[in-house]
């Protein structure tokens, strides 16, 4: 059953009461008997009389002690000589603040812990893919039995490539060189360098003094081959892509963030990440990026986080549970619990010296492990009610106590 704010505050009030009633300071039921019989002993005490109210509706004031107030209770006196009005609040019987429960801390600046827990999948470090091309066009004499999934290191042999035009360069690099003349030998040696020839593969024709036109085509790096589009037999252009290897030194976890907890991320963030795979290991890692879109189907954004794997052990598509760490920044924070949300605004029960309680309006941020954080209406070192703060907010609304409002007085 949903309450507005004005229903729940009757309620609150009768428990209030009820409370109260429970204590033993019998103040609901001394209010209530023999109006007239207290009027008439003020009168015979010789206290005077300033109006006649009902405490259930406060504001409201009578000049008779006859008057039915619209709750439709007699009315009682208030006297001239009671204490003093303390400022803007409500007072609550120190036995009914006991019979509540009731329990008051401090607003105090601190580190919002983190409760954002989010699951992803692995992926490759796009960063780290390496294309294996062929520098000069050839004959594929020889392939080494990959396959695409194959785990590889690096300098692992791919293909053999037999370049005809490689001989031919290469014996009039060695005809140049017996001349002695170090411009034409500069400039012949050039040409192999265009020709596609590796800097190894020149040394090794000038050394023995024999050409070499097959070519080892080896990966630059080590990963997975993510495609191999090179068979035994086939005729490759110059430029034509062999394999494509994706490195795994380290991956991407790419984690799935709900749009309406986007606030508590940001790059640089730490993460640890957990897999069914590893029980009882975590990673560390932190996020590298948040994508620019979200996922329509699923209302999320992708937090890409990197994680290092030096022991190859996570492999992209596994699935992964993601914990978000603390980002340092402090805060004033009060308990979740003490926050009262009446649809239209957000309050907090303030402690005033005294004894006495005034509902004040803030404006509040984020929430995590059971503490929110106060962006406006609220200073450190506050008290506020941490519970039975809604009977204190009832009886407030009841007794006509405005709250204080966001950068009101204090």
């Amino acid at each position: 059953m949903t309450l507005d704010r004005k229903s729940a505050a009757r309620w609150g009030a009768l428990l209030l009461a009820i409370a109260i009633a429970a204590g033993g300071a019998g103040y609901w039921l001394g209010l209530r008997n023999d109006h007239g019989d207290a009027a008439a002993k003020s009168a015979a005490d010789g206290r005077k009389v300033l109006y006649w109210y009902d405490p259930m509706v406060p504001q409201e004031r009578y000049d008779n002690p006859n008057s039915l107030s619209s709750m439709g209770m007699k009315t009682i006196p208030k006297y001239a000589d009671e204490a003093p009005d303390m400022g803007p609040g409500i007072t609550i019987d120190p036995a009914a603040q006991q019979n509540l429960g009731m329990r008051v801390v401090v607003a105090e600046m601190g580190v919002l812990p983190s409760d954002l827990a989010v699951t992803g999948t692995l992926d490759f470090n796009l960063r780290e893919v390496a294309i294996v091309q062929a520098r000069s066009g050839g004959f594929v004499s020889r392939v080494y039995g990959r396959a695409p999934g194959d785990v590889i290191a690096a300098g692992t042999p791919i293909a053999d490539l037999l370049i005809s035009d490689w001989a031919g360069a290469q014996t009039e690099y060695l005809a140049v060189r017996q001349l002695g003349k170090a411009d034409l030998t500069a400039a012949a040696r050039r040409r192999l360098t265009l020709l596609g020839m590796s800097d190894g593969l020149i040394a090794e024709v000038e050394r023995t003094g024999r050409t070499h036109d097959v070519v080892t085509i080896r990966s630059p790096k080590a990963g997975v081959i993510q495609s191999l589009d090179v068979r035994a037999g086939m005729t490759l252009p110059a430029g034509a892509s062999l394999a494509q290897v994706g490195g795994i030194g380290t991956v991407w976890l790419n984690a799935a963030v709900p749009e309406v907890q986007a606030e508590k991320i940001r790059v640089g963030l730490g993460a640890s990440v957990t897999f069914a795979a590893f029980p009882g290991e975590t990673f560390h890692g932190t996020i590298t990026a948040i994508l620019p879109t979200a996922q329509a189907d699923s209302r999320t954004l992708t937090a890409r986080i990197e994680l290092a794997n030096r022991r190859g052990q996570l492999r992209p598509g596994m699935f992964a549970k993601v914990n978000f760490g603390q980002d340092g920044l402090a805060r004033l924070l009060v308990p979740s619990e003490a926050i009262i949300r009446t649809g239209t605004r957000t309050l907090v029960m303030l402690a005033l010296p005294g004894g006495r309680y005034r509902p004040a309006e803030i404006r509040i941020g984020r929430e995590g492990g059971g503490k929110t954080e106060v962006l406006a209406g609220l200073t450190a070192n506050e008290r506020v009610v941490a519970s039975a703060q809604f009977l204190l907010d009832s009886e407030a609304s009841l007794a006509g106590v405005a709250a204080r409002p966001i950068g009101g007085d204090r």
